[in-house]
């Protein structure tokens, strides 16, 4: 949608503060006459105001005949000053919009007759604004009266974009894409408007509506899912085309068969095409009103300078240019028939007539099907208006269209090409048209050209700078993504014309200059402007206050490269294959970068850049404008107490303003600029601007410095909106990825979710709903570019990372033998391997360099890095739809999974092999892992730690936050199931001399080497990994295998509790002992089920200990403080807090009298059906079953002891442990004492162990003397068993003797 300037801040703003420009009109000699007036005038329309209502009160205050074109008179001056009053008064009218007379006299008829009330802002004269004239010309309308007032519908609920609406007073759109408002639309004649309604927010208003609803139409009805269904039923589909095909004169009176199936419909088709087909009646209202404003004008013979009048001739030609591109896309509607016609029919049905507007509404359809060629016909009168304002744009458009090498050679853009004059202001007399739009300019040159073709023959100027505006473009942007194919059009429209052969002869020659040399020429002006706004960029953020002196460059540069980015855009899907090079850019991200650069600039440096021009203001233009205004030889006075304002204005400007935070607001005083342009650019004119053409371009330039003090904002969005890419989202998607692929240009990838926070500007009020649709696809944009960054920079992070941890797998020692190896070998002379084997290269090798130009995949790697990072880094958050946007947090996220993932990887765990890496070496590829990432903060701003924290912790769990298995349950799992399930049975042995579990020699040889998983070293770098969280569960774990087989033991208990019992009382009775004995069923089992409890126990004591080793290294002062708090717990101290104590010691590795876990674990077993003296009497007979069972191990060949391990090779001697920590716990929870139970077990196991040495069965006594050594080993291991208790039971002297058989008996085997 095109807007003036002037309209994007008034009418998004719908109720401007104008104190500003109240006080600007304050000035008034105090005692004239029209001083006077103003009282008396103030107090009637005082007491008026309180009797009318807004509408009546707006149309009184405005008057019937007012016209800014017509003369003035004397009560033109007099109801100025009394305007000028009543702003000082403050009567009532402070918060309004300043409108132009015409278009408020419009807005407020146009108002009455829709029944609906005027805004608030409107019901009121604007302070301090001239009088309208007492006359104006009388034209005559462009149309009939209508017939009387009619009901609009509202929407009807699941209409597409339904619900929703504007705030009160406030225009809505009926597009379907818009939420309309039930209300009355009487038509009548519309009043005649004038050059500056053309672009007052009331006309915008409608222009942009009637443009909003014919686009929603098209989108809707190109859509099949939002199509209507009316024309997609296959049962309507034939009166839809019989419709189509009689348009727009259908007989509804013949009862047609092809029209009986509407009938039914009728009513569901009046309710669901009302929307549709008022909006087509409110582009023919557009219509008309355009029409009626051209023939004012023409009338009025305004002048028109692009180069004086500004605002007016710009708002002049977007108003021709909107009234075309609206026709051009309402013939695009393939189904505008289908619909009216529809609508129309359903209306005769339901209501006995047609609709009043459908005769004019389908004669306007036919009539504009070639809609160029009608609007030909029409503009014969305007042509001379429309072509002087054209013309005027011959100082402008060339200078605006050059190559890049003119550019280069004038050394556009460039601060320190003259150093010497770098402070000085950037001067032009034509200040706006310097940042002027090349598309706009384009449109307004193709059309007019096109609308006023008789111009071309006879004007040289006219046809070069028709056949400059051919040469640029293939295409014209319509509105948004819809193009317009400039040469076909215009030659299809020239080729039924009579001499216009060269006219034919010239598009062609410019279709085909536009086809070979437009792209090139685009390209190059791309590649000079990134260059051009790098240097801008880079020298104003070093020196800041140059953006004062300089900002004409700055918002040149925003144009210039916001032109050529659109150019591209809109070409890239319009063009021809062969030339299809020319219109792909792999660098437009730096373009766009340099841009958004720029406008932080901009935005960052503002009260910079008002302070200064707040200077200029005050120190220099009222000074020039006053003088230019004391010189002028006719000045009416009306005129002369505006200029006055202004001077005034500009004269009471200080720094102090800009110090204290006051806010500016100059709209006021550029709406009676462009006010003072019409009046002044009307053929009668008492002060003709034409004859001033300095007054002009002197406040064009004021103009441009007040908009540096109080709308940076709106001249960004002006300058350098991108909200064009939210409709081109393929082609934006496509850039983004070409982005990522060049690492050249990853550095600019973050200008992409840039451009997503314009795309909320390209929304209008009008249609609210729209903003949800775009809003939603801003944040999907942006959401979906800074992941696919994140994701980048996390895939180069972790090939970094893989290359890192193969560097530090090369220094690991299982590589170092092959080295030593070798260097024996060579010491020796011997010849091994292959001949011609390559020697194994030595770690760092790779960093040594002889060339510097020498690139490894590594550096390549941290190049691209190190550029993405930077996007990344670039911007600490944005905002999109008032959603705030953090890059550096999707990065931490991205490698938050990614460090999860490849932790969990590196395991390299094998279910189906059961293979698993060795703690130690997984644990030196996290760390090479951990070091890489360490370095990103090198490149961003994030919080690693951070990284590291969450994730590492999560690996201490069971499960991570996804629900995913960490290393902590792999490695649990692989303990249990593998190298603990592999001991259990045989084949691997706990060696305690060793610390270790080592493989025993097996017919089956297992995949693994247990001591490379078990050695302390190991189990040290299983704590590093798993931590103290992680060997909890780890110990947790160990611990529900010991309570399963302690629950299988009391189950044998309780077969043989009767012998127990006995055998329990009986220890001293040698014969009744063996009998018992032999009543005894499954011993083996349960020793075998202590034993593997003494090897899960001996396993944890490794953990243990390790766990302690790695937290003394890393917190010694609070390993050491617990250490203390353990060993100072008093002996009466309540079991409870004791517990507590052995918990936390537990925690840190220490070992404990009393197994806490071990406790926890076997208090799950206690049953409600059993009672607590059963519970005890079974866990006793439980100590007695494995005491009266020690001596049956003798007789297993694996139970000799063995010096060289400190054990057993069957690891009976880890029922030491067993036994201990069993008693300890059970007795705990049974609230037993267990000094007493074990004394008792000792005395049966002492006494059972007695009775074999007085065995004379060899087979039976075979390893008597390493079963012996058990008691020592129970003894040494326990807290609560002395040595001189063991004497009274057992005899020191056959211990002696028994370590000194095993050794003798080792040293012989050995021999």
């Amino acid at each position: 949608m095109l807007k003036s300037s002037i309209v994007v801040s008034f009418f998004r703003n719908k109720l401007p503060n104008t104190e500003s420009a109240a006080n600007t009109y304050q000035q008034v000699a105090p005692g004239s006459k029209g001083d006077v007036i103003s009282k008396s005038r103030d107090r009637a329309e005082l007491a008026a105001a309180r009797r009318v209502t807004p509408c009546v009160r707006a149309r009184r205050l405005v008057g019937g005949d007012a016209h800014p074109f017509a003369y003035r008179g004397r009560s033109r001056v007099a109801a100025s000053h009394a305007r000028c009053s009543a702003g000082r008064a403050g009567v009532r009218r402070r918060k309004q919009a300043c409108l132009p007379t015409s278009s408020l006299r419009y807005t407020a008829e146009y108002g009455s007759r829709s029944g609906r009330p005027l805004p608030s802002a409107l019901t009121h004269w604007p302070v301090g604004l001239p009088a309208a004239p007492a006359h104006r010309p009388s034209l005559p309308p462009p149309h009939t009266e209508r017939g009387p007032a009619r009901q609009r519908p509202t929407r009807a609920a699941g209409f597409p974009g339904g619900g929703g609406g504007g705030g009160p007073g406030e225009a809505s759109c009926r597009a379907p894409c818009c939420s309309p408002v039930s209300r009355s639309w009487p038509r009548s004649s519309p009043s005649s408007t004038t050059a500056a309604s053309a672009c007052s927010p009331a006309s915008t208003t409608s222009r942009s509506k009637d443009k909003f609803g014919s686009t929603a139409i098209k989108s809707a009805c190109g859509d099949p899912k939002a199509k209507p269904s009316y024309l997609i039923d296959k049962n309507l589909e034939s009166a839809v085309k019989f419709i189509v095909r009689k348009f727009p004169a259908v007989e509804t009176r013949n009862n047609n068969q092809q029209l009986a199936q509407l009938q039914k419909e009728k009513s569901e088709i009046l309710k669901n095409l009302a929307l549709y087909y008022f909006t087509f009646v409110d582009v023919m209202e557009f219509k008309d009103h355009v029409c009626e404003l051209l023939n004012t004008i023409d009338v009025c013979q305004v002048f028109f300078d692009i180069t004086v009048n500004f605002d007016l001739t710009k708002n002049y030609l977007d108003l021709i240019v909107t009234y075309t591109t609206l026709m051009i896309m309402l013939s695009r509607i393939e189904e505008r028939k289908a619909i009216i016609g529809l609508y129309n029919y359903s209306h005769e049905m339901a209501h006995g007539a047609s609709d009043r507007e459908y005769p004019r509404l389908g004669q306007m359809i036919v009539d504009y099907e070639n809609p160029l060629k009608k609007m030909m016909e029409e503009f014969v009168p305007h042509s001379k208006s429309l072509s002087d304002a054209l013309i005027s744009l011959q100082m402008v458009y060339p200078r605006r269209n050059l190559s890049a090498d003119q550019w280069r050679n004038a050394q556009l853009l460039s601060l320190i090409s003259a150093p010497s004059t770098m402070l000085n202001p950037a001067q032009s007399d034509t200040m706006p048209c310097e940042y002027l739009s090349l598309d706009a300019m384009e449109k307004w040159l193709i059309f007019g050209f096109i609308l006023c073709h008789g111009v071309l023959n006879t004007d040289a100027t006219a046809l070069s700078l028709w056949k400059l505006a051919l040469q640029s473009s293939s295409c014209l942007s319509l509105y948004r993504d819809e193009v317009f194919h400039i040469h076909k059009a215009a030659e299809d429209l020239f080729v039924n014309i009579r001499g216009y052969n060269k006219r034919i002869n010239d598009i062609r020659e410019c279709k085909e200059m536009a086809v070979s040399h437009a792209g090139a020429t685009h390209r190059e002006r791309r590649k000079f402007l990134r260059s051009a706004l790098k240097e801008l960029a880079t020298v104003l953020s070093d020196q800041p206050g140059l953006l004062g002196p300089k900002a004409l460059f700055v918002f040149m540069a925003l144009s210039f490269a916001r032109d050529e980015i659109i150019w591209l855009l809109r070409h890239a899907d319009n063009i021809p294959k062969k030339v299809a090079d020319d219109f792909m850019d792999k660098h437009i991200a730096e373009l766009i970068f340099y841009m958004e650069e720029l406008r932080a600039h901009v935005r960052k440096y503002g009260p910079v850049m008002q302070r200064y021009y707040v200077q200029y203001l005050s120190g220099f233009d009222a000074v020039v404008l006053n003088e230019l205004v004391q010189n002028l030889s006719v000045c009416p006075e009306d005129e002369s107490i505006i200029m006055s304002s202004f001077v005034n204005t500009m004269t009471s400007l200080s720094v102090k303003q800009v110090e204290d935070g006051e806010v500016f607001d100059f709209r006021g005083m550029r709406l009676d600029w462009f006010r003072l342009q019409a009046y002044t650019s009307v053929s009668k004119a008492s002060l003709s601007l034409a004859d001033h053409r300095e007054l002009g371009k002197m406040m064009n330039t004021i103009i441009f410095h007040t908009k540096m003090v109080d709308s940076l904002v709106e001249m960004l969005v002006e300058t350098s909106d991108l909200s064009i890419f939210c409709f081109y989202s393929r082609a934006f998607e496509k850039m983004f990825q070409q982005c990522l692929e060049l690492p050249s240009q990853s550095r600019y990838s973050i200008s992409f979710p840039l451009i997503c926070t314009h795309f909320m500007s390209c929304t209008h009020e009008l249609c609210p709903e729209e903003r949800h649709h775009i809003g939603d696809r801003s944040l999907s944009l942006c959401n979906m570019f800074l992941d696919e960054m994140a994701k980048q920079a996390r895939n180069l992070i972790t090939d970094i990372c893989t290359e890192q941890c193969t560097l530090s797998d090369q220094l690991l020692p299982k590589h170092c033998a092959k080295t030593i190896s070798q260097a024996v070998n060579k010491k020796s002379k011997k010849q091994t391997g292959k001949k011609g084997e390559p020697e194994r290269e030595k770690p760092g090798v790779e960093s040594m360099r002889k060339n510097r130009l020498v690139v490894t995949n590594l550096d390549k790697l941290h190049t691209a890095l190190s550029e993405l990072c930077f996007s990344i880094n670039y911007a600490p958050n944005m905002v999109v739809w008032d959603h705030t946007f953090t890059p550096r947090e999707y990065l931490t996220s991205h490698l938050e999974i990614r460090f999860t993932k490849s932790i969990v990887g590196m395991t390299m765990y094998n279910q189906a092999t059961q293979e698993i890496a060795k703690p130690s070496e997984l644990l030196t590829s996290v760390r090479a892992y951990m070091t890489v990432l360490q370095s990103i903060e090198n490149y961003v701003q994030i919080d690693i730690t951070r990284v590291f924290n969450n994730v590492l912790l999560q690996q201490t769990q069971h499960l991570d936050s996804h629900g995913e298995p960490t290393i902590t349950s792999l490695y649990t799992n692989w303990y249990l199931e593998t190298l603990l399930r592999q001991v259990s049975n045989g084949h691997i042995a706990y060696f305690p001399a060793m610390k270790a579990f080592v493989n025993l020699p097996t017919e089956n040889e297992l995949t693994f080497n247990a001591e490379e998983y078990s050695d302390i070293s190991e189990m040290r770098a299983l704590s590093e990994l798993l931590g103290p969280y992680g060997m909890k569960f780890l110990s947790e774990s160990l611990m529900w295998h010991i309570s399963s087989q302690v629950a299988e033991l009391k189950k044998l208990v309780v077969e043989n509790v009767e012998v127990l019992t006995q055998m329990r009382t009986s220890f001293d009775k040698p014969e009744q002992m063996a009998a018992l004995f032999k009543r005894l069923s499954s011993v083996d089992s349960v020793l075998k089920r202590m034993t593997i409890i003494g090897v899960i126990l001996s396993f944890r004591s490794l953990a243990q200990e390790s766990l302690r080793d790695v937290l003394s290294y890393h917190i010694p002062f609070l390993v050491s403080s617990v250490e203390d708090f353990k060993d100072h717990i008093p002996r009466e101290t309540d079991m409870k807090v004791a517990m507590n104590v052995y918990e936390l010691s537990s925690a840190a590795g220490l070992p404990c009298e009393i197994d806490p876990a071990l406790v926890v674990a076997l208090s799950s077993q206690k049953s409600d059906t059993i009672s607590p003296e059963e519970e005890y009497k079974i866990a006793c007979l439980l100590m007695v079953f494995v005491a009266v069972s020690l001596p049956t191990l003798a007789s297993n060949v694996m139970s000799q002891y063995s010096p060289a391990i400190e054990g057993h090779c069957n690891n009976i001697h880890c029922l030491a442990k067993a036994i201990n920590q069993i008693a300890a716990a059970l007795f705990t929870i049974h609230k037993g004492s267990i000094e007493d139970r074990l004394k008792e077990f000792l005395a049966l196991a002492s006494s059972s162990l007695l009775k074999i040495g007085q065995e004379t069965d060899k087979t039976t006594t075979r390893n008597r003397e390493s079963v012996y050594l058990l008691l020592d080993m129970i003894v040494q291991e326990s807290p609560f068993l002395t040595m001189d208790l063991l004497e009274s039971c057992f005899p020191y002297v056959l211990l002696r003797n028994a370590y000194h058989a095993v050794y003798k008996q080792t040293v012989t085997s050995s021999a």
